[in-house]
């Protein structure tokens, strides 16, 4: 691995693997998860950050990820989604601040 690899531990149900990938391969963290992981039912408006099918729980992240946008806020109001932990992970940009980030899928 180079210094540009990301490297991301998620946490699917009883499985825990270690994703591994680079700036620019993915768009954002919900295409990651889908292309690599498949999990059923993820992401039916495409990455819009409307239909709330790719929740995730942020447990580690070197960096702070960025506010809400509107239309997060949003969604996440909609469903009830108070805790600050839980993202859209179609929001979530694929960049060097998820290095070592351990993520679940809700």
């Amino acid at each position: 691995m180079n210094d540009q690899t990301i490297s991301i531990t998620v946490i699917a149900g009883e499985e825990r693997r270690v994703l591994s990938t680079f700036p620019g391969e993915y768009r954002n963290l919900m295409v990651l998860l889908y292309d690599r992981l498949y999990p059923g039912d993820f992401g039916e408006c495409k990455g819009m950050g409307r239909c709330g099918t790719c929740l995730v729980r942020v447990i580690e992240c070197q960096d702070s990820l960025p506010q809400l946008d509107r239309n997060e806020h949003t969604t996440l109001t909609k469903m009830g989604v108070s805790d600050p932990d839980i993202r859209l992970s179609c929001q979530i940009l694929v960049n060097r601040s998820l290095n070592g980030s351990i993520i679940a899928i809700v």
